[in-house]
């Protein structure tokens, strides 16, 4: 949890408790703390306005999740460590500078006392400010020693409707962008949404050619995932921001693997496949792709030709509200119990935050070892 990673960053037992005690007070308040948050900065610091994207629902709600959520789930400084450094590079895509950071300090601690009540003390102020100073130093120094640029321009070179929501389009970066199969990266399509990023990961593992395939699903009244699906074209430009994540290979391990996926959540996992086929010849390989219906199975032809030639790797398919198809029923998390058994294998988990977060909970159900499940989890 955060407040362990603090408490071990810091030695200081004392400072988790100042955490933990204080964001009870304005746990059940968090998008009113978001929206005065952002007016704060707006007021004070009206030029910092054209950071921001026209529509801010979105952003107000990601406000405590990219400060706080961003490394409730990194156990260990050293993962806590690598992390912010990496979402540091990040947000060079905003044109963040040094001097914004305590600006963000300020306006944070501000607006969690002005809903924390009688209650706030100064013991909370400085714990926080204690806390924001570890988080923002690290996120510093990660951007300050990023040689790369900002974020990257590229071409859209391709553009395929798979399905009513569903998109594949392959982009070709001006400039070489160095990432590992199983990262994901920031886009952003300045012709239609300006100024708004949303996360998507590359369906393939580095190319000579230097190009990216990505999946994308249009999500309800998703801004980004509805301008990629339905209305970006070929020859467009978008920007790609710093590749993050953790959820690459470990070459040294000899383990069996299990790729579980959910709809899109398939292009990382078909990222790993790629890296696989250029140098696996030992472990075996299982992926389970699951989708509401048959449609939703945008990419399983080239999966089962990926099977076919690769005799290391198998593909079980299910869908969870489609009765009339052949292959097996259900949620995918559940599809994946009645194999095994897999107490011994590697797992990746990708998808929706619902399905990962099943997923997890049947894995532990299983006795699968956290310490050998990576997972990301993607929503709009």
């Amino acid at each position: 949890m955060f407040l362990t990673v603090l408490t071990t960053l810091n030695g200081m037992g004392d400072l988790a408790r100042l955490l933990k005690e204080s964001w009870s007070l304005v746990e059940e308040h968090q998008d009113k703390v978001a929206g005065y948050f952002y007016a704060r900065i707006f007021l004070s610091y009206p030029d910092l306005r054209d950071l921001f994207p026209v529509q801010m629902d979105v952003q107000r709600a990601r406000l405590l999740g990219a400060i706080v959520q961003a490394v409730q789930t990194l156990e260990d400084p050293e993962r806590f460590d690598e992390y912010l450094r990496a979402l540091g590079r990040d947000h060079r895509k905003f044109h963040v500078e040094p001097e914004h950071y305590e600006v963000v300090g300020g306006a944070l601690i501000e607006s969690m006392r002005a809903f924390a009540g009688e209650e706030w003390g100064v013991e909370y102020d400085q714990a926080w400010a204690d806390a924001y100073a570890v988080i923002a130093s690290k996120m510093l120094a990660g951007a300050e020693a990023d040689p790369n640029p900002p974020y990257w321009y590229g071409e859209v070179v391709a553009h395929e409707r798979r399905s009513r929501d569903i998109a594949v389009f392959t982009v070709l970066p001006l400039q070489p962008l160095d990432y590992r199969a199983g990262q994901y990266l920031s886009i952003e399509a300045p012709r239609y949404q300006p100024r708004l990023w949303r996360t998507y990961s590359p369906a393939n593992a580095p190319r000579r050619d230097n190009t990216l395939e990505f999946h994308v699903r249009a999500v309800g009244a998703g801004w980004v995932s509805s301008a990629l699906v339905r209305r970006l074209q070929v020859g467009d430009m978008i920007k790609l921001a710093a590749p993050m994540g953790s959820m690459t290979l470990d070459r040294r391990s000899t383990r069996d693997a299990v790729f579980v996926a959910g709809g899109t959540g398939l292009a990382p996992i078909k990222s790993l496949l790629e890296e696989l086929t250029r140098y696996n010849r030992t472990r075996w390989v299982h992926v389970f792709f699951g989708a509401r219906n048959r449609e939703d199975l945008y990419d399983l032809a080239d999966l089962n030709r990926l099977a076919a030639r690769y005799p290391w790797l198998s593909v079980v398919t299910a869908c969870s509200e489609d009765p009339t198809f052949p292959g097996e029923q259900g949620d995918i998390s559940d599809v994946v119990a009645k194999y095994g058994p897999w107490k011994e294998h590697d797992f990746f988990v990708s998808g929706s935050g619902r399905m990962v977060k099943a997923t997890l909970k049947r894995l532990a159900e299983l006795q699968v070892p956290s310490v050998r499940i990576k997972y990301d989890s993607f929503s709009e």
